[in-house]
Order: C-alpha cells, then structure tokens, then sequence
C-alpha cells in the first residue's frame, strides 16, 4: 500500500443559514485540511515518475482562499449583483459547515485523480480533513475506483 498525504490551510468565511446561534453571522476562519490518498499502487508520470502532484491536491483548498462559502440556498450570496460570483463557492449540503467543505474537498479530489490517470482502474482510498477551528474537525473518506 503507498500513501501520499498534503496538508495546507485556507482563511474563508460562511455563516449558517437557519441556525439559531452566534454562527448564523458572516463569521471566517483559518481553515486547515488534509488529504491522504492510498492505492495499493499508485500509477507513475511517465516522464517524472510521480504519482500524485501534491500541489494538485493542495489547490483544491487553495482556491477556496479568500472566499465566502455558501449554500445553494443562499440567495443573498448568490446574487451576483450584489456579490462577485469569483469570490463565492457553493459547498454541497443545507450550509457550508465543516462536514459540506469535507464533502466539497473529497469530490473535488476525485475529479482531479480522475484527469491525472484516466482509466487506470486504480482503488483510491482518499481520506479528507478539515479543521474548522482548532477544537473543530471533520474526517471524511471513500474508496473510489477510477
């Protein structure tokens, strides 16, 4: 079994629509993540003899820099005469919580382990966490073949 795992950190801003305490309010944090992918054999760049580019995996949570991340229900967010579409992300799930930017983070990591070797029928497992604040941590993972 091989392991890669990368971490990087991200300041961004959310609130938490229809909640009823102090984080219903545009509030940031410094967000920290990680992603650990495992393959019983990870396929090799033929030029380079690299498996995964850390740096693919890392800009996943550095484009959400400097962003206010929302949910699809977010009409205020969302209206793009008020807000720069640019500075907005949507995060699945009814609020962009800790466990929706795991979720966004896990489905972006697939995409991009699908474009670097298509076809391969490589088993991932890919393993995402995202501290939201220094007591707050979420773990998510799946095994995707691709």
């Amino acid at each position: 079994m091989e392991t890669i795992r990368t971490h990087a950190k991200f300041d961004a801003a959310h609130r938490q629509l229809d909640y009823e305490g102090k984080c219903r309010w545009v509030h940031g944090h410094t967000w920290r993540g990680t992603f650990e992918v495992s393959a019983e054999r990870f396929p090799r760049d033929k030029v380079l003899g690299m498996t995964v580019d850390f740096g693919a995996l890392k800009d996943i949570f550095k484009f959400l820099d400097h962003k206010m991340l929302v949910s699809e229900h977010d009409e205020t967010f969302l209206n793009s005469d008020l807000f720069e579409p640019e500075g907005v992300v949507v995060i699945p799930g009814k609020n962009p919580n800790v466990e929706g930017v795991a979720l966004y983070a896990l489905n972006e990591a697939v995409d991009t382990l699908a474009k670097l070797y298509p076809g391969e029928g490589v088993a991932y497992e890919i393993k995402v966490t995202v501290q939201e604040t220094e007591n707050n941590v979420f773990t998510l993972s799946q095994t995707v073949s691709i």
